[in-house]
């Protein structure tokens, strides 16, 4: 594989560009569906109760990554801390929705992305980036400039702006979005976004225009392209099959799909009755069951 494609937006002049006009969107947030309007680059937090410099939770190498983010040397992964959406049964709760973490600044992000790197990381892995694509991209600058050419990871909940996707087209050669409900329902209650489905299938759409099915190379390994995750919930509360479909029908039969079975009761989840299980095995089979009948053979 050659150079990741922002070296070329490096090279052209383009991601300084970038690196502006999204900063200067900070002043009257609107990078994602929530458009809380607040001037985060003088500290006001919206949603995301994020202001002017990111939170970053974590930077690891991670092994528990799909296969082909993880290859031998582990995915490069950086968690940052808030989130666009209120899933009340998150996993990582603590970091999306309690804070934990600290302010970083450009530089560290940067020195960050070089040392794992350094360590033998496939790719850097951003989670949860969507209100934090400025920071993100000044610190790229400051990265491309000490050496980084890894391919980057946009590692979504899958509520993302298509305007904001198109803004920030080739930064990131891989997509990696949840694709969580189709069901307007369930979308609002435990995640506060009632839109979700029409917002993340334009998301998408949007994400496999820009770099396509999946592309592995001779090891396997991620090099550019679109990787959905479906989380099974129990109850059929995600309204699975309409997201297969989806899948399917409108992206690619040749898309990568990782169709988790590891929901589990956590946070407020455990206070909802129809949320308060694991998902059974007959739920999960059937789900897979469905992706094949369909066409579905990547990712499961």
């Amino acid at each position: 594989m050659g150079s990741p494609s922002y070296v070329k937006l490096y090279e052209d002049g383009r991601l300084f560009e970038l690196k502006d006009s999204l900063t200067e969107d900070l002043k009257d947030c609107r990078l994602c569906p929530r458009n809380c309007g607040v001037n985060r680059s003088k500290g006001e937090e919206g949603f995301c109760k994020t202001g002017r410099w990111a939170v970053v939770s974590s930077s690891d190498l991670h092994f528990g990554e799909e296969p082909p983010l993880v290859g031998r040397g582990g995915s490069g992964t950086i968690f940052f801390s808030r989130c666009n959406l209120g899933c009340i049964y998150c996993q990582n709760y603590s970091i999306s929705h309690l804070g934990e973490g600290r302010k970083v600044e450009a530089e560290e992000l940067a020195s960050s992305m070089i040392s794992l790197q350094n360590r033998g990381a496939h790719n850097i892995n951003f989670v949860t980036p969507s209100h934090v694509v400025p920071q993100i991209t000044e610190a790229l600058i400051i990265a491309v400039e000490n050496g980084l050419r890894l391919p980057l990871v946009y590692n979504t909940g899958g509520y993302d702006k298509v305007s904001t996707l198109k803004e920030i087209a080739g930064i990131f050669d891989i997509y990696m979005p949840d694709a969580k409900y189709s069901d307007r329902r369930s979308s609002f209650n435990y995640s506060q976004a009632g839109d979700y489905w029409d917002v993340c299938k334009s998301a998408i759409l949007e994400m496999h225009r820009q770099a396509g099915d999946l592309a592995v190379d001779e090891y396997g390994v991620a090099e550019r392209g679109l990787l959905i995750r479906h989380l099974v919930l129990p109850n059929g509360l995600a309204g699975s099959f309409k997201v297969l479909d989806f899948i399917a029908a409108d992206i690619s039969k040749d898309s990568y799909v990782n169709i988790m079975d590891q929901y589990y009761p956590c946070f407020k989840g455990c206070a909802v009755k129809e949320l308060s299980r694991r998902i059974s095995r007959d739920e999960f089979d059937e789900v897979v069951g469905y992706a094949r009948r369909i066409g579905l053979t990547r990712g499961f």
